[in-house]
Protein backbone atom coordinates (compact mmCIF):
# COMPACT_ATOMS: atom_id res chain seq x y z
CA UNK A 1 0.00 0.00 0.00
CA UNK A 2 1.53 3.32 -1.11
CA UNK A 3 0.80 6.42 0.99
CA UNK A 4 1.85 9.91 -0.07
CA UNK A 5 3.41 12.27 2.46
CA UNK A 6 3.77 15.13 -0.03
CA UNK A 7 3.10 15.79 -3.69
CA UNK A 8 6.31 14.00 -4.71
CA UNK A 9 7.22 11.70 -1.80
CA UNK A 10 5.60 8.52 -0.49
CA UNK A 11 6.12 5.50 1.74
CA UNK A 12 5.06 1.86 1.51
CA UNK A 13 2.77 0.57 4.26
CA UNK A 14 2.39 -3.14 5.02
CA UNK A 15 -0.61 -3.66 7.35
CA UNK A 16 -0.36 -6.81 9.46
CA UNK A 17 2.62 -8.04 7.53
CA UNK A 18 4.78 -9.82 6.75
CA UNK A 19 2.90 -12.95 7.80
CA UNK A 20 6.03 -15.08 8.24
CA UNK A 21 7.39 -14.66 11.78
CA UNK A 22 11.08 -15.60 12.18
CA UNK A 23 12.66 -16.51 15.51
CA UNK A 24 13.36 -13.46 17.68
CA UNK A 25 17.08 -13.07 16.98
CA UNK A 26 16.51 -13.15 13.19
CA UNK A 27 13.56 -10.76 12.95
CA UNK A 28 15.63 -7.66 12.24
CA UNK A 29 17.77 -9.37 9.61
CA UNK A 30 14.64 -10.77 7.96
CA UNK A 31 13.04 -7.30 7.72
CA UNK A 32 16.26 -5.79 6.41
CA UNK A 33 16.65 -8.41 3.68
CA UNK A 34 12.98 -8.16 2.74
CA UNK A 35 13.17 -4.35 2.54
CA UNK A 36 16.22 -4.42 0.30
CA UNK A 37 14.71 -7.15 -1.90
CA UNK A 38 11.49 -5.27 -2.64
CA UNK A 39 13.09 -1.83 -2.94
CA UNK A 40 13.48 -2.05 -6.77
CA UNK A 41 9.74 -2.71 -7.09
CA UNK A 42 8.70 0.38 -5.12
CA UNK A 43 8.33 3.91 -6.53
CA UNK A 44 11.64 5.73 -6.89
CA UNK A 45 10.32 8.44 -4.56
CA UNK A 46 9.55 5.95 -1.76
CA UNK A 47 11.18 7.32 1.40
CA UNK A 48 10.72 4.25 3.62
CA UNK A 49 8.71 1.11 4.18
CA UNK A 50 6.56 0.70 7.30
CA UNK A 51 5.69 -2.75 8.61
CA UNK A 52 2.70 -3.01 10.96
CA UNK A 53 3.82 -6.23 12.59
CA UNK A 54 1.44 -8.82 14.02
CA UNK A 55 4.42 -10.56 15.63
CA UNK A 56 4.34 -11.06 19.37
CA UNK A 57 6.16 -8.28 21.18
CA UNK A 58 9.62 -9.50 22.14
CA UNK A 59 9.35 -7.95 25.61
CA UNK A 60 5.96 -9.52 26.36
CA UNK A 61 7.62 -12.84 27.11
CA UNK A 62 10.15 -11.49 29.62
CA UNK A 63 9.34 -11.46 33.34
CA UNK A 64 11.18 -8.16 33.87
CA UNK A 65 8.45 -6.30 31.99
CA UNK A 66 5.59 -7.55 34.17
CA UNK A 67 4.63 -6.16 37.57
CA UNK A 68 4.12 -8.26 40.69
CA UNK A 69 0.46 -8.78 39.74
CA UNK A 70 1.42 -10.24 36.37
CA UNK A 71 0.39 -7.22 34.31
CA UNK A 72 2.56 -6.28 31.34
CA UNK A 73 4.10 -2.82 31.66
CA UNK A 74 4.95 -2.37 28.00
CA UNK A 75 8.23 -2.49 26.06
CA UNK A 76 11.33 -0.40 26.90
CA UNK A 77 12.21 2.91 25.26
CA UNK A 78 12.45 2.99 21.47
CA UNK A 79 16.25 3.17 21.46
CA UNK A 80 16.49 -0.01 23.53
CA UNK A 81 14.04 -1.77 21.22
CA UNK A 82 16.02 -0.69 18.15
CA UNK A 83 19.27 -2.04 19.60
CA UNK A 84 17.78 -5.52 19.94
CA UNK A 85 15.81 -5.59 16.68
CA UNK A 86 18.82 -4.43 14.65
CA UNK A 87 20.96 -7.23 16.09
CA UNK A 88 22.54 -9.21 13.22
CA UNK A 89 21.52 -6.61 10.60
CA UNK A 90 24.10 -5.18 8.21
CA UNK A 91 22.87 -1.57 8.04
CA UNK A 92 21.40 -1.03 11.54
CA UNK A 93 18.58 0.78 9.78
CA UNK A 94 15.33 -0.37 11.41
CA UNK A 95 13.52 2.29 13.43
CA UNK A 96 10.60 2.04 15.81
CA UNK A 97 7.83 4.17 14.32
CA UNK A 98 6.78 7.28 16.20
CA UNK A 99 3.21 5.95 16.29
CA UNK A 100 1.35 2.72 15.65
CA UNK A 101 -1.34 2.72 12.99
CA UNK A 102 -3.13 -0.44 14.16
CA UNK A 103 -3.65 -1.48 17.81
CA UNK A 104 -0.62 -3.03 19.51
CA UNK A 105 -2.66 -4.74 22.21
CA UNK A 106 -5.71 -6.86 21.50
CA UNK A 107 -7.75 -9.82 22.69
CA UNK A 108 -7.96 -12.91 20.48
CA UNK A 109 -10.81 -15.42 20.76
CA UNK A 110 -10.29 -19.04 19.70
CA UNK A 111 -13.25 -19.78 17.41
CA UNK A 112 -12.44 -23.47 17.15
CA UNK A 113 -14.35 -23.77 20.42
CA UNK A 114 -18.06 -24.53 20.40
CA UNK A 115 -20.55 -21.75 21.10
CA UNK A 116 -21.22 -23.27 24.50
CA UNK A 117 -17.50 -23.27 25.30
CA UNK A 118 -17.15 -19.66 24.17
CA UNK A 119 -20.07 -18.64 26.35
CA UNK A 120 -18.80 -20.55 29.38
CA UNK A 121 -15.38 -18.86 29.12
CA UNK A 122 -16.92 -15.39 29.35
CA UNK A 123 -17.13 -13.42 32.56
CA UNK A 124 -20.42 -13.79 34.40
CA UNK A 125 -21.36 -10.14 33.82
CA UNK A 126 -20.80 -10.47 30.07
CA UNK A 127 -23.04 -13.53 29.82
CA UNK A 128 -25.65 -11.76 31.94
CA UNK A 129 -25.69 -8.67 29.68
CA UNK A 130 -26.01 -10.82 26.54
CA UNK A 131 -28.92 -12.81 27.94
CA UNK A 132 -30.64 -9.71 29.31
CA UNK A 133 -30.33 -7.89 25.97
CA UNK A 134 -31.89 -10.86 24.17
CA UNK A 135 -34.67 -11.06 26.76
CA UNK A 136 -35.45 -7.37 26.23
CA UNK A 137 -35.90 -7.97 22.53
CA UNK A 138 -32.69 -6.47 21.16
CA UNK A 139 -32.00 -7.95 17.73
CA UNK A 140 -28.86 -7.94 15.60
CA UNK A 141 -29.03 -7.77 11.81
CA UNK A 142 -26.73 -7.18 8.87
CA UNK A 143 -27.42 -4.05 6.83
CA UNK A 144 -26.30 -2.73 3.46
CA UNK A 145 -24.95 0.64 2.45
CA UNK A 146 -28.49 2.06 2.26
CA UNK A 147 -28.44 2.14 6.09
CA UNK A 148 -25.04 3.82 6.40
CA UNK A 149 -26.58 7.05 7.73
CA UNK A 150 -28.17 5.23 10.68
CA UNK A 151 -24.87 3.48 11.35
CA UNK A 152 -22.96 6.75 11.14
CA UNK A 153 -25.17 8.47 13.73
CA UNK A 154 -24.07 5.93 16.35
CA UNK A 155 -20.44 6.16 15.25
CA UNK A 156 -20.57 9.98 15.40
CA UNK A 157 -22.14 9.93 18.89
CA UNK A 158 -19.52 7.49 20.19
CA UNK A 159 -16.59 9.38 18.67
CA UNK A 160 -17.71 12.66 20.23
CA UNK A 161 -18.31 10.97 23.59
CA UNK A 162 -14.77 9.59 23.71
CA UNK A 163 -12.95 12.41 21.92
CA UNK A 164 -11.99 10.19 18.99
CA UNK A 165 -11.04 11.54 15.53
CA UNK A 166 -13.90 11.28 13.04
CA UNK A 167 -13.93 9.79 9.56
CA UNK A 168 -16.65 11.09 7.25
CA UNK A 169 -19.67 9.01 6.27
CA UNK A 170 -18.45 8.53 2.70
CA UNK A 171 -15.35 6.71 3.97
CA UNK A 172 -17.47 3.93 5.46
CA UNK A 173 -19.91 3.86 2.55
CA UNK A 174 -16.97 3.30 0.20
CA UNK A 175 -15.74 0.39 2.34
CA UNK A 176 -19.08 -1.37 1.90
CA UNK A 177 -19.44 -0.50 -1.79
CA UNK A 178 -15.94 -1.44 -2.90
CA UNK A 179 -15.06 -4.46 -0.78
CA UNK A 180 -15.68 -7.07 -3.50
CA UNK A 181 -13.80 -5.26 -6.25
CA UNK A 182 -10.83 -3.90 -4.31
CA UNK A 183 -10.05 -6.40 -1.55
CA UNK A 184 -10.15 -9.95 -2.81
CA UNK A 185 -10.73 -12.43 -0.04
CA UNK A 186 -12.03 -9.79 2.39
CA UNK A 187 -15.63 -9.81 3.57
CA UNK A 188 -17.18 -6.77 5.27
CA UNK A 189 -20.47 -6.83 7.15
CA UNK A 190 -22.16 -3.85 8.78
CA UNK A 191 -24.05 -5.04 11.86
CA UNK A 192 -26.48 -3.08 14.02
CA UNK A 193 -28.46 -3.96 17.13
CA UNK A 194 -31.92 -2.46 17.50
CA UNK A 195 -35.04 -2.66 19.60
CA UNK A 196 -38.34 -1.79 17.94
CA UNK A 197 -36.48 -0.12 15.08
CA UNK A 198 -34.33 2.07 17.33
CA UNK A 199 -30.63 1.42 16.69
CA UNK A 200 -28.59 0.97 19.87
CA UNK A 201 -25.17 -0.36 18.79
CA UNK A 202 -23.22 -0.92 15.58
CA UNK A 203 -19.96 -2.28 14.21
CA UNK A 204 -18.16 -3.60 11.14
CA UNK A 205 -17.21 -7.28 11.01
CA UNK A 206 -14.27 -7.74 8.63
CA UNK A 207 -13.14 -11.28 7.89
CA UNK A 208 -10.06 -12.37 5.98
CA UNK A 209 -7.74 -15.40 6.04
CA UNK A 210 -9.95 -17.18 8.59
CA UNK A 211 -9.79 -14.27 11.04
CA UNK A 212 -12.76 -12.14 12.05
CA UNK A 213 -12.05 -8.55 13.11
CA UNK A 214 -14.25 -6.28 15.20
CA UNK A 215 -14.00 -2.73 13.84
CA UNK A 216 -15.61 0.67 14.44
CA UNK A 217 -17.74 -0.36 17.40
CA UNK A 218 -20.28 2.26 18.45
CA UNK A 219 -23.16 2.43 20.90
CA UNK A 220 -25.87 4.70 22.22
CA UNK A 221 -25.72 5.87 25.81
CA UNK A 222 -29.32 4.71 26.26
CA UNK A 223 -28.70 0.97 26.21
CA UNK A 224 -25.15 -0.29 26.64
CA UNK A 225 -26.29 -3.94 26.86
CA UNK A 226 -26.87 -3.85 23.10
CA UNK A 227 -23.11 -3.79 22.48
CA UNK A 228 -22.76 -7.13 24.30
CA UNK A 229 -25.30 -9.01 22.21
CA UNK A 230 -23.95 -7.31 19.07
CA UNK A 231 -20.46 -8.57 19.82
CA UNK A 232 -21.73 -12.07 20.56
CA UNK A 233 -23.67 -12.26 17.30
CA UNK A 234 -20.61 -11.00 15.41
CA UNK A 235 -18.50 -13.74 16.99
CA UNK A 236 -21.05 -16.37 15.97
CA UNK A 237 -21.23 -15.02 12.40
CA UNK A 238 -17.43 -15.08 12.10
CA UNK A 239 -17.41 -18.66 13.37
CA UNK A 240 -20.12 -19.68 10.88
CA UNK A 241 -18.02 -18.18 8.05
CA UNK A 242 -15.13 -20.51 8.89
CA UNK A 243 -13.01 -18.09 10.92
CA UNK A 244 -10.82 -19.81 13.49
CA UNK A 245 -9.93 -16.70 15.47
CA UNK A 246 -11.54 -13.37 16.32
CA UNK A 247 -9.59 -10.17 16.84
CA UNK A 248 -11.27 -7.75 19.27
CA UNK A 249 -9.00 -5.08 17.74
CA UNK A 250 -7.59 -2.85 20.40
CA UNK A 251 -7.23 -2.74 24.16
CA UNK A 252 -5.16 -1.32 26.96
CA UNK A 253 -1.97 -3.33 27.63
CA UNK A 254 -3.13 -4.09 31.18
CA UNK A 255 -5.90 -3.24 33.66
CA UNK A 256 -4.45 0.10 34.74
CA UNK A 257 -7.44 2.23 35.80
CA UNK A 258 -5.73 5.37 34.51
CA UNK A 259 -5.32 4.08 30.95
CA UNK A 260 -7.73 5.77 28.48
CA UNK A 261 -8.73 2.34 27.15
CA UNK A 262 -9.39 0.84 30.57
CA UNK A 263 -13.15 0.58 29.97
CA UNK A 264 -12.57 -0.97 26.55
CA UNK A 265 -10.15 -3.45 28.11
CA UNK A 266 -12.69 -4.58 30.72
CA UNK A 267 -15.46 -4.91 28.12
CA UNK A 268 -13.38 -6.98 25.69
CA UNK A 269 -11.71 -9.06 28.39
CA UNK A 270 -15.19 -10.14 29.45
CA UNK A 271 -15.58 -12.22 26.28
CA UNK A 272 -12.85 -14.58 27.43
CA UNK A 273 -10.08 -14.06 24.89
CA UNK A 274 -6.32 -14.05 25.39
CA UNK A 275 -4.50 -10.71 25.54
CA UNK A 276 -1.87 -10.41 22.80
CA UNK A 277 0.87 -7.74 22.58
CA UNK A 278 2.17 -6.95 19.08
CA UNK A 279 5.43 -5.43 17.90
CA UNK A 280 3.56 -2.60 16.20
CA UNK A 281 4.98 -0.40 13.44
CA UNK A 282 8.63 -0.52 12.36
CA UNK A 283 10.22 1.57 9.62
CA UNK A 284 13.05 0.84 7.21
CA UNK A 285 14.25 4.13 5.64
CA UNK A 286 15.54 4.26 2.07
CA UNK A 287 16.24 7.99 2.14
CA UNK A 288 17.50 8.99 5.58
CA UNK A 289 17.21 12.76 5.21
CA UNK A 290 13.62 12.73 3.96
CA UNK A 291 12.72 10.09 6.54
CA UNK A 292 14.09 12.19 9.42
CA UNK A 293 12.05 15.18 8.23
CA UNK A 294 8.89 13.08 8.02
CA UNK A 295 9.58 11.62 11.45
CA UNK A 296 9.82 15.10 12.98
CA UNK A 297 6.56 16.07 11.30
CA UNK A 298 4.86 12.91 12.55
CA UNK A 299 6.09 13.53 16.10
CA UNK A 300 4.61 17.01 15.95
CA UNK A 301 1.24 15.65 14.90
CA UNK A 302 1.04 13.04 17.67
Amino acid sequence: MIKYISSDLCYAYVPHGPKLEPILENQGLFLEQLSETIKPYLPVNCVFIRYDLLWQNQWAIEDDYFDTSGHWQGPPQDQVQEMRVNYKTHHWNLRKSTSDMLPKNTFFLDLTQSENELMSNMRYNTRYCIKKAIKHGIQVKEYGVEHISEWYKLYHETALRHGMPLQDEKHFADILKNQDSSHKGVNVKMLMADIDGKYMASMFLVSSHRRGNYLYGASSTNNRMASYVLQWESIKIAKSMGCTEYDMFGSAPNIDNAHPLHGVHIYKKGFGGDLHHRMGCWDYPYSQQEYDLFRLQELGNN
